[in-house]
């Protein structure tokens, strides 16, 4: 991380981190916005943490079951078995605070299965 003093003196220069190891199989799920000439859509992003697999599509909306159906996608195409699944706290990916007693999340069942194929 730099640090900027003034503009007339050279930035202070932190040491870098290293990034932690993971395991292959190690995936970070997110959804990007993309504008377009024909309006929005939404660009629904894998990508595995070490080997930097990605898998993506694009969807012209962003619904829980668009996101299960992706991450089978996902599975489906992911060459290695898949351990772990990160998310942000999106209604796409799980039940929001006041919903907590509602049903399981589409996105969580769909992740249920995961774990019960390895």
């Amino acid at each position: 991380m730099a640090t900027c003093i003034s503009e007339s003196v050279e930035k202070e220069h932190t040491a870098k981190k290293k990034f932690k190891v993971y395991p292959i199989g190690y995936f970070h799920i997110d959804i990007a916005e993309v504008s377009t000439e024909g309006g929005k859509l939404y660009l629904f992003v894998a990508i595995d943490r070490t080997s930097k697999f990605v898998y993506v599509e694009l969807h012209p909306k962003m619904t829980k079951m668009i996101a299960a159906t992706f991450l089978e996608n996902v599975i489906k195409s992911t060459p290695y078995k898949i351990h772990t699944i990160l998310t942000d706290n999106g209604i796409q990916f799980c039940n929001r605070q006041k919903d907590r007693h509602s049903f399981v999340h589409i996105f969580d069942r769909v992740c249920l299965v995961l774990s019960r194929l390895f």
